[in-house]
């Protein structure tokens, strides 16, 4: 009985499989016992547009034959640097900008809401107010400084007192006090 023609498509295919292998072909992993040899890691030289020309000039296209084009012993002129005094165009011939007055101005955008209250830490890393949603900002003030933050937690209990819990580097960083300190005086500007 004679084979399918799929039987020894498959057949032929797998025996070149086989022979494609690395380890079948003499391919080897260099090892402690037998080098590297160095011809594997020869120099290839590839010749570049003014390399392939041989001993004719390089010569440009169009865009390089333009009048902007600069050799390579040419050097940037600054423009009006030599123009005479007196000329049009000469330093002592620009007129002078007219500037106006700076005007003082005031960057911070005005509060929503503004609270006065205790404040204190604690360790989990977080800043936690209870009236206000997650994501809003605010800025802490203290006898320390001012820092401005994310509210990132729910807290504390209503029945503390306190209107804030921070996370501690915070909370010493405005508090302006010792670190056996555990609450301290705010005001919260929620924007």
């Amino acid at each position: 009985m004679r084979p399918s023609r799929t039987v020894a498509r498959a057949a032929l295919t797998a025996t070149l499989a086989l022979g494609a292998l690395p380890g079948l072909v003499g391919s080897h992993e260099p090892g402690q016992d037998r080098p590297i040899d160095a011809a594997l890691f020869e120099q290839v030289n590839l010749a570049s547009m003014p390399d392939r020309q041989g001993l004719i000039p390089y010569v440009l296209d169009r865009a390089g034959q333009s009048a902007g084009t600069l050799a390579a012993t040419e050097a940037f002129a600054e423009v009006g640097s030599a123009a005479p005094a007196g000329t049009p165009g000469s330093p002592d011939e620009r007129a002078a900008p007219a500037l106006a007055a700076a005007k003082a101005g005031w960057g911070w955008k005005a509060p929503r809401a503004t609270m006065r209250g205790e404040a204190s830490f604690y360790s989990a890393g977080f800043t936690a107010m209870r009236d206000v949603p997650r994501g809003t900002t605010i800025v802490i003030c203290g006898n320390g400084g001012c820092i401005e933050t994310t509210v990132t937690d729910y807290g504390p209990a209503k029945s503390t007192g306190r209107i804030i819990d921070m996370n501690k580097p915070d909370f010493f960083r405005i508090c302006g006090c010792g670190w056996w300190s555990g609450t301290t005086q705010v005001t919260v500007r929620i924007y």
